[in-house]
C-alpha cells in the first residue's frame, strides 16, 4: 500500500521504534520514583525533554509533555484564559482545528469568553490586518495555527504575534500540522519563534507514536493546568508520562529536522508536478488552498460531480491510501467546515481529496500515485 495520509498521521520511523522498544524492555518503572529503575527512566525522560529542545529551539523547561496536539492546543487556551485576569476575549480564525474551535466554544458557553473568529480567504489565509484589529485590551489570547490540516495553507502570523504582545496578550501557534516538514523553530530568535509564546505540536506527525505531544510554552506565561494531581511536568500537566512515547517522539523529532530542508524540496517538487498532472488532465479538478504558501508534502482538490468518498474506496483496492480531508471528522457525511469558510459550495465541499507524503517518493511510487489517481479520477468524472 502506497499511504499518501501523513496529515492524519505519518508512518512510525525506524529509529522511534527501536527507542520505544529499548524503554519497554528495560522493564517497568515510573520517572517519579525515587529507586534504581525509576530514576532510570528519569533520566530518559530528561534526555527526550532535552533532545526535543534542542531540535526545536526551545529551553527544556519550556517543553510540557501531553498525549497530543489536541491536549496541547486545549491546555493553552483553557489554561492561560484561567490564569489571566486581565480580560475574556480570544481571536481566532475560521480554520482552526476542531481542538480549538471547540475549545473556544466551550469557553465562550460556560466562562462567558467572547470568541472572534477572523474570516479567511479562498485560499484559507487569513488577513494579518483583519486579526489585529480584533485584538483589543481585553483579549487574553490569540491563536492562529502554522499550517491547515485540510487544505495545506501556510500562515503568515507576524505581525499577529507582534499586535498581540504589544497589548499583553498571549499569542500561540497550533504547529502540528507544520512542525515536521517546515524549519518551525521555537527559539526566540527565529521563526516562528521570536513572534509566539505558546506552540503545540505532535509526535505522530513527525513518525514518532501516536497518544504524544507537546506544548512548548514561555516559562514567564501564566496558565492553570488541566489535570491536576502528582505535579509532573513541572506542576503544569500532573499524571505519569508516558515514557516509551515520549522517547519515540524526541527520537522521531531529531531524526528527521536535520534533514527537513531536503526532504522539503524534493517533496515540493513532487507535489507540484502532482498538482499539475491532476489540474491539466481532469477536467472539473481544483486545487484546495494556497497554490505556493502550503506545507511541502501537501495537495488537496476538490471535483465538480464526483464522490470524493468513492474515489477514496477505489484508490483503496488500487494501492493508494489516502484521504477526504482531517482524520478528526472522516466518516461525517456533512461538507468540511474549513472549504465551507472559504467559500466552496456544500456540494463542492463534499468532493474533497487530500494527498499527503509522509516522505519523498522514489520514482515507480511516484509514477504509482499519479497513474492510478488518474485512473481513478477518469473513471468517476463527469460522462
Amino acid at each position: 500500500m502506497l499511504y499518501l495520509d501523513a496529515a492524519a498521521t505519518a508512518p512510525l520511523r525506524e529509529a522511534a521504534r527501536d527507542t520505544m522498544l529499548k524503554v519497554l524492555n528495560a522493564g517497568p518503572a515510573n520517572a517519579s520514583s525515587v529507586h534504581t529503575p525509576g530514576q532510570n527512566a528519569k533520566t530518559v525522560l530528561n534526555h527526550a525533554r532535552q533532545q526535543l529542545a534542542t531540535a526545536l529551539g526551545a529551553r527544556e523547561s519550556e517543553v510540557v509533555f501531553t498525549s497530543g496536539g489536541t491536549e496541547a492546543n486545549n491546555l493553552v487556551l483553557k489554561g492561560v484564559s484561567v490564569a489571566n485576569p486581565r480580560g475574556r476575549h480570544i481571536v481566532t480564525t475560521a480554520i482552526e482545528h476542531s481542538s480549538i474551535r471547540k475549545t473556544c466554544q466551550f469557553l465562550g458557553k460556560l466562562a462567558g469568553f467572547e470568541i472572534t473568529e477572523v474570516e479567511v480567504d479562498q485560499y484559507g489565509r487569513v488577513d494579518e490586518s483583519e486579526v489585529i484589529a480584533a485584538i483589543g485590551n481585553d483579549t487574553t489570547i490569540v491563536s492562529v495555527g502554522l499550517a491547515n490540516g485540510e487544505v495545506g495553507t501556510v500562515q503568515s502570523i507576524d505581525r499577529i504575534g507582534q499586535a498581540a504582545k504589544a497589548v499583553g496578550a498571549v499569542m500561540h501557534t497550533d504547529a502540528v500540522q507544520a512542525a515536521a516538514s517546515l524549519p518551525v523553530s521555537f527559539d526566540s530568535k527565529a521563526w516562528p519563534g521570536q513572534y509566539v509564546d505558546a506552540m503545540s505540536i505532535a509526535s505522530h506527525k513527525f513518525g514518532g507514536p501516536q497518544g504524544a505531544g507537546a506544548l512548548l510554552i514561555r516559562d514567564d506565561i501564566a496558565f492553570e493546568p488541566l489535570l491536576h494531581g502528582g505535579g509532573q511536568e513541572n506542576s503544569r500537566r500532573s499524571g505519569t508520562e508516558n515514557l516509551a512515547a515520549i522517547a519515540g517522539f524526541s527520537t522521531a523529532v531529531a531524526t528527521i529536522l536535520p534533514t527537513a530542508g531536503t526532504r522539503a524540496q524534493t517533496m515540493v517538487a513532487q507535489r507540484d508536478a502532482f498538482i499539475s498532472r491532476i489540474l491539466e488532465e481532469i477536467p472539473g479538478a481544483r486545487l484546495t488552498g494556497h497554490p505556493t504558501e502550503r506545507v511541502p508534502n501537501h495537495a488537496s482538490f476538490v471535483f465538480e460531480r464526483i464522490s470524493g468518498e468513492s474515489i477514496l474506496v477505489d484508490l483503496d483496492v488500487m494501492g493508494v491510501a489516502a484521504s477526504s480531508g482531517s482524520a478528526c471528522s472522516a466518516g461525517k457525511k456533512e461538507p468540511s467546515g474549513i472549504l465551507l469558510a472559504m467559500g466552496f459550495e456544500p456540494d463542492v465541499a463534499t468532493t474533497a481529496l487530500r494527498f499527503t507524503f509522509p516522505d519523498p517518493l522514489n520514482d515507480t511510487d511516484y509514477n504509482h500515485l499519479v497513474d492510478q489517481t488518474l485512473s481513478v479520477l477518469n473513471r468517476h468524472g463527469p460522462q
